[in-house]
């Protein structure tokens, strides 16, 4: 019977990194998220933005890595020998075969449930899409008119104000005075903002304080505050605190500073530097310029080359053009020489070939004029006969007895009156005479005529 060994179970060999793997895998899925309470230790914030180092205390240590886009969300400052509260998940450094902690949020120990809320704003606002970077706006790189949102008492002020005259003494500075701590500088930080946008003066805003617990900067975790922020038309800086402070408005803020002096540096870049934009700019235009004429100028010469002196080439072309018009006229000349001797070749071989036709000429001239003799004696005749037609068919027109006093008439339909009866009392009838028509009203029929006159009706 063979001995039931631990590696019964392993029917094929694995390779280091397949077991690390497995071992990784089994951590991270198999072990729920943990929070773990620890003192940092042996910190080192890398270039790239991630946090490592060690949380330990009197029993044990655990070697802890935080990203960069995690420890963005961490608020407060976090320093060696800080006692803090961690939540993540168990991994495996794969390279070293380290067991570490790979830390999702990272608070101080002991803040208690300001802080929880404060993570819960924090992550309800990013479900949001509060915090999306497509919804940031850039600040000008020069602006005309600076808004600062602060305390008039703040030291942080008087740094920003320093800060903005050194760099760009041009400058024009609004100030819209808020309480920055307390219980109610949420709400006055909300009106400040929307006083500024309403009054629209403005070109960019510095929203900012000094540094202080957690405590003295949760005005500036206020949710009213950074809906505000994302409504205001005016692009927002955030200069609240150290550093390592952050707050709802910083991830809210169209840019974030680290210190108000900070801010005040991205609101305004040195007067040296828009000198030195606009030389960079004369010298790029001066560049495009002698590039650009340098090209008309080649493309002038390859035109010239192209087309030559103007006077040269008409007078080539006029040379051209009087050697060719002698040329045409020669060969002109010449031809028609040749066809005028085949013209006369031909008259000769056809004179040869026609036989003599003044005879048959002479008799078709004389049938022509007894032809020409017949069709006029004809013409007359045909025209006697229509003549006498014509003054038949005049002395048939109804209208030609108008001249002798007759008159034709038609009633209202234009059938011409031939009896009494067809006419009644107030029809309307239409007398046609020589010289024109009347248009009558019939009074009444009356029977032929006699000699009598006709009776007058008035």
């Amino acid at each position: 019977m063979v001995e039931d060994t631990p590696y019964r179970s392993a029917p094929t060999p694995l390779s280091v990194g397949a077991l690390v793997r497995g071992i990784r895998d089994l951590l991270e899925h198999g072990l729920p998220v943990v929070r773990v309470i620890g003192e940092i230790s042996n910190l080192m914030m890398a270039r790239s933005g991630h946090w490592y180092f060690v949380l330990k205390d009197a029993d044990a240590q655990i070697r802890s890595v935080m990203f960069r886009h995690r420890n963005a969300l961490v608020a407060g400052r976090i320093a060696e020998g800080m006692k803090v509260e961690a939540v993540g998940v168990i991994s495996v450094y794969e390279p070293r075969g380290d067991l570490q902690l790979n830390v999702e949020s990272l608070r101080p120990a002991g803040r208690g449930s300001l802080f929880e809320e404060f993570l819960r704003l924090r992550d309800r606002l990013q479900a949001e899409g509060m915090f999306d970077e497509s919804l940031k706006r850039k600040p000008p790189d020069y602006p005309n008119v600076v808004g600062i949102v602060t305390s008039p008492q703040a030291a942080a002020l008087q740094d920003v104000l320093r800060t903005l005259r050194r760099r760009d003494p041009r400058l024009s500075v609004v100030i819209y005075p808020s309480q920055v701590q307390g219980d109610r500088a949420g709400d006055e930080l909300v009106r400040a903002l929307e006083l500024a946008g309403r009054r629209g003066e403005c070109d960019v805003l510095l929203l900012v304080r000094g540094g202080g617990s957690i405590e003295d900067l949760w005005g500036f975790n206020d949710e009213g505050l950074a809906r505000a922020i994302r409504a205001c038309p005016i692009p927002v800086i955030a200069g609240v605190g150290h550093e390592t402070d952050f707050t709802i408005a910083d991830f809210v803020a169209d840019l974030r500073a680290p210190t108000p002096t900070a801010a005040a540096e991205l609101a305004a870049r040195p007067a040296s530097d828009l000198q030195a934009d606009l030389a960079a700019l004369v010298r790029r235009l001066s560049r495009d310029m002698r590039h650009r004429v340098a090209r008309s100028a080649q493309h002038l010469d390859h035109l010239q080359r192209r087309v030559g002196i103007p006077r040269r080439l008409l007078d080539t072309r006029r040379t051209r053009l009087q050697t060719l018009s002698r040329t045409l006229a020669g060969a002109a000349l010449n031809r028609a020489r040749i066809e005028r001797g085949r013209l006369d070749g031909l008259t000769r071989d056809l004179r040869r070939l026609v036989p003599d036709v003044r005879a048959k000429r002479e008799a078709a001239r004389r049938q022509v004029v007894r032809l020409v003799t017949g069709i006029d004696a004809l013409l007359r005749e045909r025209r006697r006969t229509l003549d006498a037609m014509i003054d038949a068919l005049r002395h048939l027109d109804p209208e030609s007895v108008l001249s002798r006093g007759y008159s034709i008439t038609r009633n209202a339909a234009g059938a011409i009156v031939r009896d009494p009866r067809q006419v009644h009392p107030d029809d309307l009838l239409e007398i046609t005479l020589e010289g024109g028509r009347i248009s009558a009203r019939t009074l009444e029929t009356l029977p032929p005529r006699t000699d009598a006159a006709l009776p007058v009706t008035e």
